[in-house]
């Protein structure tokens, strides 16, 4: 075979900007892009099968723009050098649109063909029908916009794009692929080892059961279960595995409604305990998860070391509102204590700005939690109406007064009214939920209910350094700091002034050495808690109010003791008490006597 033409596919993950204007970049980021990954992936299958024919080359190029600088000029001269090509800006937020359409203005000007993709285009297309501003401006520079997932499609884009006639609108919302025995997502390993701690991503399923109205997930991949095979996943694994990567995010938005979950798990479990691969895992799950048999006990033998749970918040009112019914006050506590028995690191979501908050009732409910749910770590984020979701459909049609700049759609800033608060408010609710959960001596508290557990102290220890720091040094939220913030002089938003040279890296270089000294010496402030616990000798011993044995009959503790909270325990009272009678009437032996 000859090869007689090349045809370069550039595949770019944007960030966004900060408050400054700056993009948000760093020498090592945190997350891995899934979206990335899988579209590489289809995208080396469309190679390997010659989908532009078998004289042509698809050389593939992907970068995530939060810990590589892009260049429109570079990339358009790698695709003018190749001779054909495009660039897909791929898995675009709302929040990383504007940025999408800064990177996207230059390589249009150069008659670049560009497509993008992701949650913002799908969004809109699934909850408004395209209706859009961003998407009218994106349009009008004779971008492609994608909506819908790339598994069996990209093949006809990569064709259109090569002859020139690259449709305005791929929409494939009401057609979603199949997983099984779909290409891997995959990335080179020395991109991988721009991330934090060198780890991968891959989605085991995608969709997810419930009706969350603040969600997007349900509006783009569906409410219903599909599903990579166990085969499929230990092909993920094995071929990472193979190029020196150990450590991977399952991108699924809940892993415990994965059908497939416990299939997957025993194949992991194989790898790990048979094959003695050294392999560890971070999932998401819902706050039910301890009630499927098994599941947590498999998850931590598969190496899951670290677990997100959308907690959300404590008050039912704010949860029934939110169509979150799947979240029960009653089992957090349970739940939470089964994966500290089983020594996994629980990350929680929690959301301000329910109708029913104020600045005090959030800090009261924090203070509730600190003390009675055993939560490791606590991240909070803006109630907000993301685009793609019921909340933003709603808000459109109502006409509510929403924040016009999708910059701000990160779940870190205000973006749409209250009826209690005032964005001031609202604000400094944000700022004080972190520093009243983040003391020095909640921090004690819960690096001692890790060691208690015989859980991993260091490990805690070096997460809560990052959540704090980020928080504290960086103003940046968590899941979006990484290590040593880049910024680039000339990669400033539109609008924002170019500062001058001799003003700009002075100041960069000591603002970057200052953070380096606080992040140090926060470091080796908690180190020494930390060795304090580490060698106690009664460690194990420890325990405390969330750490002890009691349920929603023990109305001595504040997390029942709210309106909201005693309506719902006692519902539950009335539902446990119906179930019981119906298992009785049956003949069946009781959870109590022993039975299922």
């Amino acid at each position: 075979m000859t090869i007689r033409r090349r045809f370069c596919l550039i595949l770019v993950k944007p960030s966004h900007y900060d408050d400054d204007g700056y993009v948000i970049q760093w020498m090592r980021s945190p997350i891995p892009s899934n979206s990335l990954a899988a579209l590489y992936g289809i995208a080396k299958d469309c190679a390997e099968r010659h989908v532009l024919g078998r004289d042509v080359a698809i050389d593939i190029h992907a970068f995530d723009e939060t810990n590589t600088r892009i260049r429109p000029k570079a990339l358009a001269a790698m695709i003018q050098a190749a001779g054909a090509g495009m660039v897909m800006l791929v898995g675009v937020q709302s929040n990383q649109f504007p940025r999408a359409l800064d990177l996207a203005r230059p390589l249009r000007a150069e008659k670049i063909p560009v497509a993008i993709g992701g949650f913002h285009v799908s969004g809109v297309t699934s909850m408004l029908g395209g209706v859009d501003r961003d998407l009218d401006d994106a349009r009008a520079l004779g971008i492609s916009l994608f909506a819908g997932e790339a598994e069996g499609r990209l093949d006809r884009v990569l064709r259109d794009a090569d002859s020139g006639r690259l449709a305005p609108t791929y929409d494939y919302m009401d057609d979603l692929p199949g997983l099984e025995g779909a290409p891997i997502p995959l990335m080179a390993a020395e991109r991988v080892q721009r991330t934090a701690g060198a780890a991968t991503s891959f989605d085991a399923g995608r969709g997810c059961p419930y009706q969350c109205s603040f969600c997007t997930i349900i509006n783009v991949q569906g409410r219903k279960s599909r599903r990579r095979s166990p085969d499929d996943i230990e092909t993920i694994v094995r071929t990472n595995y193979a190029q020196g990567l150990r450590s991977f995010f399952i991108t699924d938005d809940n892993f415990a409604r994965n059908k497939d979950w416990e299939p997957i798990l025993d194949r992991l479990i194989h790898l790990r305990e048979t094959e003695k691969l050294n392999i560890g895992f971070i999932i998401q799950v819902d706050t039910l998860c301890h009630k499927l048999p098994g599941f947590i006990e498999k998850a931590a033998r598969a190496g899951v070391r670290r677990v997100f749970i959308g907690l959300e918040n404590i008050n039912p009112q704010n949860l029934a509102d939110a169509k979150k019914r799947q979240n029960k006050i009653t089992e957090y506590r349970k739940m939470l204590l089964a994966w500290k028995s089983a020594r996994v690191i629980t990350y929680a979501g929690y959301i301000l700005g329910f109708p029913n908050d104020t600045v005090e009732s959030i800090l009261h409910d924090i203070d509730v939690i600190k003390r009675e749910l055993p939560v490791d770590l606590l991240e909070f984020f803006y109630l907000t109406p993301l685009p793609g979701s019921e909340d933003h459909r709603k808000a459109v049609r109502s006409r509510v007064p929403l924040e016009p700049d999708l910059n701000r759609y990160d779940l870190n800033h205000v973006c749409a009214p209250h009826p209690r608060m005032i964005p001031a408010d609202w604000n400094e609710a944000y700022r004080l939920a972190w520093q009243r959960y983040y003391t020095t001596e909640h921090i004690t508290t819960i690096m001692k209910r890790v060691a208690a557990s015989g859980g991993n102290a260091s490990n805690a220890l070096f997460l809560i350094t990052w959540f704090k720091g980020s928080i504290d040094f960086e103003r940046i939220h968590p899941l979006e700091s990484g290590f040593l913030r880049k910024k680039s002089r000339t990669d400033r938003r539109p609008g924002f002034p170019r500062e001058p040279a001799l003003t700009f890296y002075p100041r960069y270089w000591a603002e970057t050495a200052v953070k380096l000294v606080r992040w140090g010496t926060l470091y080796m402030r908690l180190r020494r808690i930390y060795l304090g616990i580490k060698h106690d000798p009664q460690k194990f011993a420890y325990t405390d109010t969330a750490m002890s044995d009691w349920d929603a009959d023990d109305e001595a503790h504040e997390l029942f003791e709210s309106a909201a909270a005693k309506v719902f325990v006692e519902e539950q009272r009335r539902l446990q008490g119906a179930r019981e009678a119906g298992v009785a009437a049956l003949g069946l032996p009781s959870a109590a006597s022993g039975g299922a």
